[in-house]
């Protein structure tokens, strides 16, 4: 195994391919180093599906006990309940999974107790410094008294948790259909959804990490057209499509229509901002206009970020934010100690319209403004020669102004875009809005010529 782990230790977790990239040893390694860069006395381990994840988390358990550590293993869940479980047992903790990445792919999102993120600044660079050391030299001696490992059932007081941070006493019976990807939303949805009005019909249940339905990546359209069809076919209200390790949720209405992630924000950050008024909501630079303009119209104080959880949870920390929303579906909540979680903003969506009488696609639509593009990536072999090159067509154009927070954001009176480089790969990502749909289809296919120009 090389000690150089620049390819699978990211920004903001650790990811790659097993056993070729990263295995047990390497596992045993990271729970070691864990422990020593958190200081931690005891901690609490989750894993998803994955065929190679109770090995891996088995492992990384014995690291972290070898060097004195108390282990509480919660076993198969979702990534919001391993935060739960950080947050609510006061405890740093580790996640085994890798989201939406193909079956082959395994990965470890951390945090400290009461689930703050640990990213590249806040431990990973350590964490991953210090395996490079061992997996050279050795492991580390190991504590003159191991820790204890133990198991811990959280899945029941994870609903119980949610249920109690959203009222749903009097919503009317409604008809939802959910698609787990045959990720984690197949083992955290009944158990939330228990006891309450709704008809739910299941796709997709069973716990499979060879994914033999469709990717667990509901931000690609194509993931979702079983369940658009599904929720034509059972005249359903609505649908919800989860990720892999079920911490994202996608909504479609009852026409099978996608809800945009920003439409949700807006929705969820009204209803919080019922609760808390005059509360701080976060959004980042790519979510849509409507959102700061529902949060200023409800009372509230909407701040803009950079794409990303760890600038979402930073913010969040540092104002006090009582909730924040990503393009991407992350949805992060104060009551849930600043973490993300699909499954609560689910439950607001469920809470929003069983509270009222009409269909959803009336509901989301004081949300749901303007027309957007969604993201569209672009393989450029110079992401800095691109991203000029548009800057410069639209420079001294009167009323454009630009910003520079995170990519290139160029913003007119009707219209405005942003253009981010992939960290990973040799990709622009471009994401478009426009009071009306002729607008925006006009600056996106001159912003996508532009960026597909070749020198």
């Amino acid at each position: 195994m090389t000690a150089d782990l620049s390819q699978i230790v990211k920004a903001y977790d650790i990811r790659g391919v097993v056993p070729d990239q990263w295995d047990e040893t390497l596992a045993e390694l990271f729970g070691a180093a864990f422990v020593r860069v958190t200081d931690a006395d005891a901690i609490v381990i989750g894993h998803d599906m994955r065929p190679s994840s109770p090995g891996l988390a088995a492992a990384f358990a014995r690291g972290a006990a070898r060097l004195g550590a108390d282990v509480t293993l919660i076993g198969l869940c979702s990534t919001d309940q391993l935060y739960f479980a950080s947050g609510s047992l006061g405890l740093p903790g580790a996640m085994f999974t890798a989201s939406h990445n193909p079956a082959r792919y395994n990965g470890i999102k951390m945090c400290r107790a009461g689930a703050a993120p640990v990213g590249q600044d806040t431990g990973l660079a350590d964490i991953r410094a210090l395996a490079e050391e061992w997996s050279e030299k050795g492991a580390p001696e190991a504590a003159e008294k191991p820790g204890t490992i133990t198991e811990r059932d959280t899945l029941a007081d994870y609903a119980a948790h949610l249920r109690s941070l959203v009222d749903l006493t009097a919503i009317r019976p409604l008809k939802v259909v959910v698609d787990a990807g045959n990720g984690m939303g197949g083992h955290t949805v009944p158990t939330v959804f228990d006891g309450l009005p709704l008809d739910t019909v299941p796709m997709y249940f069973e716990l499979d990490g060879t994914f033999p339905n469709h990717e667990a990546n509901p931000l690609d359209p194509k993931n979702i057209v079983d369940l658009q069809a599904r929720v034509r076919a059972e005249g359903a209200d609505l649908g919800l499509a989860f990720d892999g390790d079920a911490d994202r949720c996608f909504v479609v209405d009852e026409r099978g229509e996608p809800v945009s992630p920003s439409a949700i924000t807006a929705l969820v950050a009204a209803r919080e901002l019922a609760k808390s008024p005059g509360g701080t909501i976060i959004h980042n630079l790519i979510t849509s206009w409507s959102v700061p303009e529902v949060v200023r119209e409800q009372g509230g104080e909407p701040v803009r970020t950079r794409v990303g959880h760890s600038f979402i949870k930073e913010e969040m920390a540092k104002t006090g934010a009582i909730f924040g929303g990503e393009h991407s579906a992350h949805y992060y909540f104060k009551d849930f100690w600043n973490a993300d979680t699909g499954m609560l903003a689910a439950l607001h969506v469920l809470a929003a319209l069983g509270g009222q009488d009409g269909p959803l696609s009336d509901l989301v639509s004081a949300y749901d403004r303007y027309a957007s593009s969604g993201e569209i990536n672009s393989t450029v072999a110079d992401q800095a020669a691109s991203t000029a090159r548009v800057k410069a067509a639209y420079s001294g154009q009167d009323g454009v102004t630009f910003d520079e927070l995170d990519g290139l954001t160029v913003t007119a009176a009707d219209w405005w875009f942003n253009l981010r480089a992939s960290n990973t790969e040799p990709l622009l990502r471009l994401n478009v809005e426009a009071r009306d749909e002729a607008t925006m289809a006009t600056v996106r296919d001159e912003v996508l010529a532009l960026v597909r120009a070749t020198d």
